[in-house]
């Protein structure tokens, strides 16, 4: 199968693509992650595209960019999705592959998208007990910090994650974060062929307007109400 990898930086597509390079039968063309033009960042996370293509040098994958307006409508985001998603088409992409574990909502908005054009969805972590995912991350000796969080969660931002972190973790906050409560920024694993050295930068809290069903939300498509957020920035080191 030949395939695009849907690549936000984060914990869950790492350990999503780490089993995914572990199939024979898989073949990853690239990593596909959108980008806020204006701000040259991974789209909401706030991540600097310089340390994203760092990673994509690490793993070896060629990288391709989608750049997207700051906080595009649905009918502009469908647009250009679908554009890039007939171009993958054309190319013989058949699957396209994401790192969701159980959103169901969002499951079915990107399965309905990519049926658009003729390709199929892959879920490596689908349905995965969250607590055995994070716990089997850190087996594997990955390492990831914390780029952005919901505006209770300010104490973790610009932290990286270990196993002390997600036992203080509030009982309401999913240890994966999968409830849109916080992205992160990996930076060593298996998958890495050498450690991506950062460094944190100043915190900032930013304020969004209710999400418009995208998929680069950090709130979650259920939440119709402006929501704050931490972001640290994270700088090449």
């Amino acid at each position: 199968m030949k395939c695009i990898f849907n690549w936000s930086g984060g914990k869950d597509s790492a350990l999503a693509l780490y089993y995914c390079l572990q199939n024979p039968e898989i073949e990853i063309a690239y990593l596909v992650t959108t980008i806020n033009d204006a701000a040259d960042r991974i789209s909401m996370h706030g991540v600097r595209t310089e340390l994203l293509i760092k990673q994509a040098e690490a793993i070896s994958i060629p990288l391709y960019q989608i750049r997207l307006p700051e906080m595009p409508g649905m009918k502009e985001y469908d647009e250009v999705m679908r554009y890039h998603l007939t171009c993958f088409k054309n190319e013989g992409i058949t699957h396209s592959i994401f790192g969701d574990i159980f959103l169901q909502d969002l499951k079915d908005y990107r399965d309905a998208r990519l049926s658009e054009v003729g390709l199929k969805g892959i879920y490596p972590l689908w349905k995965r007990d969250t607590s055995q995912l994070i716990n089997e991350f850190l087996n594997l000796g990955f390492g990831t910090v914390i780029a952005c969080t919901q505006q209770r969660l300010e104490r973790i931002v610009g932290k990286e994650i270990s196993r002390e972190l997600i036992d203080a973790l509030p009982e309401d906050v999913d240890v994966c974060g999968e409830n849109g409560e916080f992205h992160t920024f990996a930076f060593k694993g298996p998958i890495f062929a050498h450690e991506i050295e950062y460094k944190t930068g100043v915190k900032i809290f930013k304020e969004y307007a209710a999400p418009k069903n995208t998929d680069d939300s950090c709130v979650s498509a259920a939440d119709s109400k402006p929501s704050g957020f931490w972001h640290c920035d994270l700088l090449l080191a």
